[in-house]
């Protein structure tokens, strides 16, 4: 019975010693660069995200010390000040107006964030541009108001967007989910003169409206939540026995911060496997009762993920992250 027991336990021994021979990062190459960093929304007013759902308006979220900034979410000077605190990527949220334009704005509809009211797509542009996008903001759960009247006129068009001058690619979100909307913003990026590949843009959101980008625009970074999630689970056990799921070809692997450590060979070993099908890697925020923030908020949370690593990181607060990796 003892001899039995060692010959399971030696059997055992042997299998663990090859899994980690497999998945070690020493034997893979050393990738090239360094992280990327996404600035979800641009530079932008921080929220308290508990028990805030995704499709909430953070305006109403507003944490305390916010009150001075002057620089509103989806706008051109939130773009600038991201790419200025050195963003290589800047996601931004589109949506269709009433008259056939495209603006960047998160939520669905106005009532939160400005003074307007009702879905924004049955709004034309000239509408929205004379809305105060600060006049919701609240970081006193309503008691003031401290941004009204700072933020009219600064919706801005995905036209205004890409005129910039930032030269950095960008993460464009569609929050509905019609495939039309895909093709409102292939004819804005085509009229542009702006080819996404060649840019390294991104898309993400809607399932319809992402996958006709991935359609029109062969070999585009195109993803959905689906397809990253399904690319994710598989890759949690398949990867520890060296093989890379089909979900993840030309997916996305999304890693929370504080669950690095369970990736199969993680980062290096990792990286050229989904390199090798055409994927991607995008570290998000720590993941919190099971589901993962947003992104990184704090510059000390760099030092968390490793210095080999070069794929994309979700920054939620890039005025600080930014600057702490220059550092």
């Amino acid at each position: 019975m003892k001899k039995k027991l060692l010959w399971v336990l030696g059997c055992l021994w042997m299998v663990f010693v090859m899994v980690m021979l497999l998945n070690s990062p020493r034997w893979a190459p050393e990738p090239a660069g360094g992280m990327k960093m996404i600035a979800d929304r641009g530079v932008h007013h921080l929220s308290d995200s508990t028990d805030m759902g995704g499709d909430d308006c953070s305006a109403q979220h507003m944490l305390p010390g916010q009150e001075e900034q002057e620089i509103f979410e989806n706008t051109v000077h939130s773009i600038r000040a991201a790419v200025t605190a050195k963003a290589d990527m800047v996601e931004v949220d589109v949506a269709p107006t009433k008259d056939g334009k495209m603006v960047l704005f998160h939520d669905r509809t106005l009532d939160c964030r400005t003074n307007g009211k009702g879905d924004i797509r049955d709004r034309t542009l000239a509408e929205l541009k004379a809305l105060d996008i600060g006049h919701g903001y609240t970081a006193d759960s309503g008691e003031s108001f401290p941004l009204r009247g700072k933020g009219i006129g600064k919706i801005a068009t995905v036209e205004e967007a890409i005129a910039s001058e930032t030269y950095k690619p960008f993460l464009f979100n569609f929050r509905g989910n019609d495939a039309a909307e895909a093709d409102q913003l292939a004819a804005i990026l085509k009229t542009a003169g702006r080819d996404p590949v060649t840019e390294g843009d991104g898309f993400y959101g809607g399932e319809a409206p992402t996958k006709r980008m991935a359609e029109l625009f062969p070999g585009v970074w195109a993803w959905t939540k689906s397809a990253a999630k399904a690319c994710s689970k598989d890759y949690a056990w398949m990867g520890w026995l060296g093989i890379t799921p089909d979900s993840c070809k030309n997916s996305t692997l999304v890693v929370p911060l504080d669950d690095q450590w369970m990736i199969a060979g993680w980062p290096s070993r990792t990286i050229a496997r989904i390199n090798a099908v055409g994927g991607r890697i995008v570290i998000v925020g720590p993941a919190t009762d099971g589901k993962a923030t947003r992104g990184l908020t704090h510059g000390n949370q760099l030092a968390d993920i490793p210095t080999s690593y070069n794929g994309y990181v979700m920054v939620d607060d890039i005025s600080q992250v930014g600057p702490a990796l220059i550092r």
